[in-house]
């Protein structure tokens, strides 16, 4: 069955464009806020979760790249949002469907996806970073699971994938005390894919993505599909990590972790 062409104007938070031999490849710019990082907010959460299932009905598309405009790949939830979830019993199920969705679109999605990540990548934007069949970091990149930090459980994704990537001790080191990591360390313990200097982040990014998107279809996405089973079989305890995130965000301790980022200082648990 072919679908029809999709409309990807609707996407107000994601600068998309397309490149390669008959623009197989989707390029996804995640837009940085007030020129500084992309962070998202209602709309951006929702987008970001919502465009790998466009992608996933596109016959035009072979291949995604996903990448952070302005200082760094991704700067996490808006503050604000946050303040919504902890406040908001209705903006708290909306959010949790679209953390959950936002996994299971791109587990989901059959076309392969090349991250390319520089600077800081933290929330949302770090879902899809380190759940892409390719990431690539840059060597200074700074990956950061902020959760703990915030006051919640670290649940967005790390439950399903880190353990699979860099083993149970470095992703319960990090995630528990909320280190960052950089991009060379990330390649060195295997939690990425690739690490680059920043400078040649993108033309790899886009030579992955080319080779991708010239290979077989029909072997490439079936390999992905397999392998991803890895992660589905990880489902309930993503699930169970992303619901004790949740009911960290009905708690106090998240109230401290907002108060303590807007004041730019440590938190007092």
């Amino acid at each position: 069955m072919t679908h029809p062409a999709i409309d990807y104007s609707r996407y107000q938070t994601l600068a998309i464009t397309r490149r390669g031999v008959n623009d197989a490849v989707i390029d996804i710019q995640m837009k940085a806020q007030n020129g500084k990082l992309p962070t998202a907010g209602h709309e951006g959460h929702w987008e970001l979760s919502e465009i790998w299932r466009d992608i996933d009905k596109d016959d035009s598309v072979r291949c995604a790249v996903l990448r952070g405009e302005g200082l760094g790949f991704s700067g996490g939830g808006d503050l604000a949002l946050v303040q919504d979830m902890a406040s908001d019993f209705g903006v708290r199920t909306r959010v949790w469907k679209e953390a959950r969705d936002l996994v299971y679109n791109v587990i989901n999605c059959d076309k392969p996806i090349v991250s390319a990540m520089h600077g800081p990548a933290v929330g949302a934007g770090l879902v899809a970073g380190l759940l892409a069949d390719i990431s690539i970091a840059s060597k200074t990149a700074k990956i950061v699971d902020g959760h703990t930090r915030l006051g919640v459980a670290a649940g967005d994704h790390a439950a399903i994938v880190w353990p699979l990537l860099c083993g149970m001790a470095k992703a319960k080191y990090y995630l528990m005390l909320c280190e960052a990591v950089s991009g060379e360390e990330a390649e060195r313990i295997g939690l990425v894919s690739l690490a680059v200097d920043e400078d040649q982040l993108l033309p790899k990014a886009y030579e992955v993505a080319d080779r991708l998107a010239a290979g077989s279809q029909t072997a490439i996405r079936w390999t992905k599909y397999s392998l991803n089973n890895w992660l589905r079989q990880a489902g309930p305890t993503f699930d169970t990590s992303l619901a004790l995130e949740f009911m960290g965000f009905g708690g106090p301790d998240v109230h401290e972790g907002v108060v303590s980022l807007r004041e730019r200082r440590m938190p007092k648990y």
